[in-house]
């Protein structure tokens, strides 16, 4: 496995993280436990989840799944860089989501009690709150860093400006900032190329992208049809959009003989901004595949080729002006 600074810390990650949203809907416990403790022997040790995930308000199944799995001992929570998500509402009442200080400071003590754990690695904002102004955020923030329940704070689905807006107040108050953002970025997703991506180079941000296989469209979709299997509707439309291009990209990845998934990870793995993607396996022996992506070199003409089927954008403003 290779490892990564996040951002600009000292923090070493690996260059996959272990995305857990189907710990609970879609994976059994068990089997939630046998890819959490595999992902340790292929040395994965970044660990993506959200109070939010198992999708029935409230309860927090992934995280407690997690716990769960933590409590097993053998260096389980040591070994591990954990990563958590609030934002989402986690119950009815008027401040059971979003940002307020009201909200962070019971958000952060519900997943240590769910995971089972006295601090929180990497804590992200799902979300940007617009109705909060940043001043609140990084004070509450802060004095969750004092008491030492997290040690680093991310955002997630931030545009460029409200990086900057975040770390121009952290930086007024003398503080480390964001260190991470984590954005929907994929080869079909490239909009963070104008301005996303610019502001996280410049404030030292590591990203960490979601949906690095754009919901399935990248990891081999005509193969599988091909083969029998079937397209959700949405997945169904989706392809139609795109169908020109995925046959495209498929076509390239039988040319250099590579798992079109693969492919796909390995293009983001050579995003120098790129800290690592997200993969969400529900098997043992999906994570055994996407772990080969690492194996992945693209020279220049293969990202060139890649960037002709799936144009990306140009910093801004020069990708729309002068």
């Amino acid at each position: 496995m290779d490892y990564t600074q996040l951002g600009r810390t000292g923090l070493k990650v690996s260059r996959l993280c272990l995305g857990t949203m189907n710990f609970g809907p879609q994976t059994t416990e068990d089997d939630s436990f046998a890819i959490m403790d595999h992902a340790h022997e292929l040395g994965i040790n970044f660990f993506d989840t959200a109070n939010v995930y198992g999708w029935k308000k409230g309860e927090g199944i992934t995280e407690n799944i997690i716990g769960r799995w933590f409590a097993q001992g053998g260096g389980r929570r040591e070994k591990t860089v954990i990563a958590t998500k609030l934002y989402g509402d986690m119950g009815d009442w008027p401040n059971d989501g979003r940002l307020s200080a009201l909200n962070i400071r019971r958000a952060a003590d519900a997943s240590l009690k769910r995971m089972q754990t006295d601090y929180i690695d990497l804590y992200q904002a799902h979300h940007v709150d617009r109705n909060t102004p940043f001043e609140e955020f990084w004070e509450a923030m802060d004095v969750l860093k004092q008491q030492g329940k997290i040690l680093y704070v991310g955002s997630s689905n931030f545009a460029g400006w409200h990086i900057a807006k975040a770390q121009e107040e952290a930086r007024r108050r003398n503080t480390l900032g964001l260190v991470s953002e984590q954005s929907h970025y994929n080869l079909l997703v490239r909009a963070p190329e104008l301005e996303v991506i610019p502001a996280a180079e410049d404030y030292g941000l590591g990203l960490i992208p979601w949906s690095p296989l754009a919901g399935g469209l990248l990891g081999g979709i005509l193969r599988k049809i091909d083969k029998g299997r079937s397209a959700t509707p949405q997945m169904a439309s989706e392809l139609e959009k795109h169908r020109d291009k995925v046959e495209a990209y498929e076509a390239f990845a039988d040319e250099l003989g590579v798992d079109p998934a693969h492919l796909a990870l390995a293009w983001l793995l050579h995003q120098k901004v790129v800290t690592a993607p997200i993969i969400g396996p529900r098997t043992i022996d999906q994570l055994d595949g996407t772990v080969r992506a690492l194996e992945v070199e693209l020279d220049e003409k293969a990202l060139a080729r890649l960037d002709e089927i799936f144009p990306g954008f140009r910093t801004a403003p020069e990708h729309y002006a002068w």
